[in-house]
């Protein structure tokens, strides 16, 4: 699909009409006219409807127009800014699928780039998006993900599993009538976990699907849940959480989702070598 096409297609949406995106872009209406076509008989799906004066985008416009201004900013990037980037930059991409591994992918990433003297061109934190597939497509090299991996277009290297403990806010709690179980909702061993081991189920629960946001939530209003030990230690030698006491911890598996080497690119070993380092 040509960049024009795109182009054309936002500035449609932001002049309200064809004739006005032409008279923008110093072309003709029928020019216009043809790269939206373009897009339309790619997708199979139409992008405006017209009416008395103005032009709206349909249902799928709405939905296409946040996909086309990131391909043009992609195609900007690519363009434009990446040969003027320096040479120890490399085209890997990698991602993770729950929020208790941004922190991890931050630090892979400075980690990488101080054991091989190269920079990773993406990190990408879509906790909704599936991880597995998104190696597979191409839309990733490699990223993390709880889940193990079935599909035979990639491999995958299983990692020593994620603990997380239960941990509550010693006084916050106080203040409020409900007791509070932060729950982060990570994928089927996590909620079958937290069915069946957790004991004392608190009253109210509070659904934070991101670590971060999580851990601030329950240190300022109190309450307990299941956090990574990595991300709680400190908190925990400041005396700003505690381990409640009799409650199992959880083991979350932790798997690294890769194409085979044939199909991309063999940094498979370098990424291993740098989660193996970090997780001592």
């Amino acid at each position: 699909m040509q960049i024009k096409a795109l182009e054309t297609f936002l500035c449609v949406a932001e002049q309200g009409g064809f004739h006005a995106a032409a008279r923008k872009l110093n072309v003709t209406q029928t020019a216009v006219s043809a790269r939206i076509r373009l897009i339309e008989e790619a997708t199979g799906r139409k992008l405006f409807t017209r009416g008395a004066g103005k032009t709206s985008l349909t249902e799928f416009g709405q939905q296409f127009q946040p996909y086309a201004e990131q391909m043009l900013s992609l195609w900007s990037f690519a363009s434009r800014d990446l040969p003027a980037q320096s040479q120890n930059r490399i085209a890997l991409r990698l991602g993770a699928q729950l929020s208790v591994w941004d922190p991890l992918l931050v630090d892979l990433a400075v980690q990488f780039e101080k054991q091989f003297g190269k920079l990773l061109l993406t990190l990408n934190y879509d906790h909704n998006l599936n991880m597995t597939e998104a190696v597979a497509t191409h839309v990733l090299d490699a990223a993390l993900t709880h889940e193990k991996p079935s599909d035979t277009r990639v491999i995958f290297h299983e990692l020593p599993a994620e603990r997380l403990t239960l941990v509550e806010a010693p006084n916050n709690s106080a203040a409020y009538d409900d007791p509070v179980f932060v729950n982060l909702e990570l994928g089927d061993v996590y909620q079958e976990h937290i069915r069946t081991s957790l004991r004392q189920a608190s009253g109210q629960s509070i659904f934070l699907g991101n670590c971060m946001m999580a851990l601030r939530y329950l240190l300022q209003r109190g309450g307990r849940g299941y956090f990574p030990d990595y991300v709680i230690e400190s908190r925990i030698r400041a005396g700003e959480l505690i381990i409640v006491p009799n409650e199992p911890d959880l083991k979350l598996p932790l798997y690294l989702v890769a194409r085979p080497a044939s199909e991309q690119h063999t940094y498979f070993d370098d990424i291993l070598t740098c989660l193996t380092y970090l997780r001592g």
